[in-house]
């Protein structure tokens, strides 16, 4: 490099060297304990990190231009270490990350668990309190087994009274048609014999007797439907 070059250079060396004096001129002016007692705790921290990082920089660069290989000088390890101190400053400096405040009832019941196990008075409340549990449980589902058997049986009742009343009026009406016939068969009788005058007494008579056995037959019909349905209520009940 051409001498004539260097001086720029030199002229703004100088120039910088004047303006860190006067920045320097507080601290110098005093002890460096007097300067940091004055300041908060992580102010010092900075203060001396700084002042340290300054002199073995300044070490490190006289080395250099002497032609002195520093990296192999324990001032570089120096170096190192009170960069490992800037990074422990500024992580001190983040703000922690919030937490979110909410209580994981899982995992504190599982503590609380373990806490309390060999507590025989703990032990015995649970097992009570299970019992007390299931019972409730098995109370409920017998009770819902109660009403789904009672709704059944109502509708069965329903379906069978239906079914009598159905029946008892298809035999009538079977009935019926047996009682038009033998009362349409009273005029052709009276034409064929209208001589003999005590028959038609021996026909009203035979009507009547038909009446009072369909209404017989009727009524042991109703009591044997009324009977089988009572046994297979009974065998249904027994099952």
């Amino acid at each position: 490099m051409d001498p004539t070059d260097l001086l720029p250079l030199l002229e703004q060396l100088d120039d910088n060297v004047d303006d860190l004096e006067e920045v320097l001129q507080p601290i110098l002016a005093s002890t460096l304990v007097k300067s940091s007692n004055k300041l908060p705790v992580m102010d010092k921290a900075k203060l001396h990190v700084l002042i340290t990082y300054t002199l073995e920089s300044l070490i490190f660069s006289y080395l250099r231009l002497h032609g002195v290989d520093a990296k192999q000088h324990p001032v570089f390890r120096e170096l190192t270490r009170v960069k490992q101190y800037f990074e422990k400053i500024k992580v001190l400096e983040t703000e922690p990350e919030e937490r979110p405040m909410t209580l994981d009832k899982a995992a504190a019941g599982r503590f609380i668990k373990h806490g309390l196990a060999g507590n025989d008075k703990y032990d015995l409340e649970r097992a009570e309190k299970q019992a007390k549990e299931r019972a409730r449980a098995e109370f409920k589902a017998a009770m819902l087994a109660r009403k789904s058997t009672e709704a059944s049986k109502a509708q069965y009742d329903n379906d069978s009274d239906d079914d009598d009343s159905e029946g008892g009026v298809e035999v009538a009406t079977a009935a019926e048609p047996q009682i038009d016939t033998n009362l349409a068969a009273k005029p052709e009788k009276k034409d064929n014999k209208k001589k003999s005058k005590g028959e038609p007494k021996s026909t009203n008579s035979k009507a009547k007797k038909e009446r009072k056995i369909s209404k017989a037959t009727l009524k042991e019909e109703k009591k044997e439907r009324r009977a089988k349905k009572e046994e297979t209520r009974k065998a249904r009940k027994a099952q």
